[in-house]
């Protein structure tokens, strides 16, 4: 896996453990996860050093959205941190 990758799987990990504690008091149910997690990446996480570029927050929360669409349907066989970390590099690195 390439070093992005796996750095941008981690930063997903990482969001989601963080999510689940502020969201704690009701389980980490939030229905608008994604947009809660594009602005924890592109503001207090290191996504845009690794990707090179800082991505618009609206264009991160639809990309995410997406590939939980697109995770279910095909349920892989790999953690979702490392399936969306291939699509996220692949969508916004050079």
């Amino acid at each position: 896996m390439d070093d992005r990758v796996t750095r941008v799987s981690e930063l997903l990990h990482e969001a989601g453990e963080t999510h689940h504690q502020v969201f704690r008091i009701v389980d980490g149910a939030d229905d608008d996860w994604a947009t809660w997690y594009s602005d924890w990446l592109v503001k207090l996480s290191e996504l845009p050093d690794v990707l090179g570029a800082t991505p618009v927050n609206s264009e991160l929360t639809w990309l995410l959205v997406q590939l939980d669409k697109d995770y279910t349907k095909a349920a892989p066989g790999e953690r979702w941190e490392e399936w969306y970390a291939e699509r996220v590099v692949r969508h916004f690195g050079a």
